[in-house]
């Protein structure tokens, strides 16, 4: 993913829009991780145990770093490349959140 120099993509979670900007390379990993994202966040909400969008999304993103530091602890993964892709993304999301915003 490209923060800045893609192109803008269009993506939904839990009902809400997002415009990010993405290489066309990037683009298929982008909607995977958009759709991973959003399963969890609709998997929290479904459960009850969990009210309020910003809880959601903190609990989703708990889950998911769980996930990642168990996989990191295996053999034969590569961290570092893992790391930077989070980063980037993380930067993307960053660069998106203030327009995002504007539109409510």
């Amino acid at each position: 993913m490209n923060t800045g120099t893609g192109k803008p993509l269009d993506v939904t979670i839990m009902g809400r829009e997002f415009r990010v900007s993405c290489s066309d390379e990037d683009r298929e990993g982008l909607l995977q991780a958009v759709a991973y994202l959003n399963k969890k966040m609709r998997e929290i909400r479904d459960s009850g145990k969990v009210l309020g969008s910003e809880r959601i999304t903190v609990m989703a993103a708990l889950n998911i770093t769980h996930e990642l530091l168990k996989a990191r602890s295996k053999e034969g993964f590569d961290t570092e490349e893992f790391r930077r892709r989070i980063d980037h993304m993380q930067a993307m999301l960053d660069a998106a959140m203030p327009e995002q915003d504007k539109l409510f």
